[in-house]
């Protein structure tokens, strides 16, 4: 895991190389289509992609975007009306059944399919109108860290060429400089402070809240913590009666819009005896920890889960875990 990290800049530039030509194809396509709406197909850590493109997509193009559960074609044997629709589908190996199923259903009810897949020769990819590979190479982690950070560039390259956005476009291929330096972020103050917490809160808001997903999910995932995740305008509808002295919480606020919603929340907390962890330099109670800014609102998110990758990686090894390998979980889920 440790190593898939640290070449997380790199292979987002062989990525942005490689795809350049497919990049341009299906953002032509798309533009032709001109959709009404986008819809996305995944699950794990690549809907959390997708929940991270759907902000990105409608703040950037103003289209709503929904994802839709697998089970409605694997399961209950539906097709929906899709024939003004986009559909982007993430799967990393690119044959689990009730995504390529779900994927296959879009394009028979009249989507245009964009799939992203680590695995070019799978079946997400034969049903795809076109198919964005990560080139990320093999990913031996069971735990999926560069193709995550991929798939989201993917997106988000697609995007930018889609809407014709310089800024974003130039924030893109800036990417690998900018998650260089998010590697290099240490937040090991927090390895530490952790010890003998078996459940935490994690925050975000905007393309951060899909970010805040991730995160608590890597913390199941290597860590055996019980981490939930919130928008930090939904943490006060309720779950912050369990925010007790010494409950961690960890906000994940990018240099953007809701920076302040996210900063103002962790400080609350922390001022309500919370241990309170921030990536933002507003002042407050909570302790800051570093990041690397893109430069840009749309992608800056996305360095924070590759500085969160790191620490979550060092902690699990801090508490006698193995991240690469955790137990009772796979590197493929095939689900029905």
């Amino acid at each position: 895991m440790r190593a898939e990290i640290e070449q997380i800049p790199d292979v987002v530039a062989n990525f942005l190389t490689q795809s350049a030509g497919t990049l341009s194809a299906a953002a032509a396509a798309l533009r032709e289509k001109n959709p009404s709406i986008v819809v996305t197909v995944a699950r794990g850590s690549s809907d959390h992609a997708c929940a991270y493109l759907k902000y990105a997509i409608e703040l950037t193009l103003g289209l709503p975007v929904a994802s839709i559960g697998p089970s409605i074609a694997s399961i209950y044997g539906r097709d929906l009306k899709l024939d003004r629709a986009a559909a982007i589908a993430i799967s990393q190996s690119g044959k689990s059944p009730d995504i390529v199923g779900m994927a296959q259903s879009t394009r028979r009810s009249g989507a245009t399919l964009i799939g992203i897949t680590n695995t070019a020769a799978s079946p997400l990819a034969e049903a795809s109108d076109f198919t964005i590979d990560l080139h990320a190479g093999l990913e031996k982690s069971v735990a999926a860290t560069k193709t995550f950070a991929t798939s989201i560039v993917a997106g988000l390259a697609l995007l930018a060429e889609w809407s014709g956005d310089e800024a974003l476009n130039t924030a893109v291929h800036a990417l690998p400089e900018s998650l260089a330096k998010a590697v290099a972020c240490d937040w090991s103050e927090m390895v530490t402070a952790l010890d003998g917490h078996n459940a935490l809160y994690v925050l975000g808001r905007g393309p951060g809240w899909a970010i805040a997903n991730e995160a608590a999910l890597k913390f199941k995932e290597t860590c055996n913590i019980q981490a939930e995740s919130y928008s930090a305008a939904e943490v006060m509808h309720g779950p912050v009666a369990i925010v007790t002295p010494g409950y961690p919480v960890l906000g994940l606020a990018a240099r953007d819009a809701a920076e302040a919603s996210v900063a103002d929340m962790a400080h609350k907390l922390a001022g309500q005896g919370a241990l309170a962890f921030l990536t933002s330099e507003r002042p407050g109670a909570a302790k800051a920890l570093p990041f690397a800014a893109t430069g840009h609102p749309i992608t800056d998110p996305l360095a924070l889960i590759v500085s969160f990758y790191g620490f979550v990686e060092a902690l699990s090894r801090h508490r006698g875990l193995n991240p690469d390998i955790p137990p009772a979980l796979k590197k493929v889920t095939e689900t029905v």
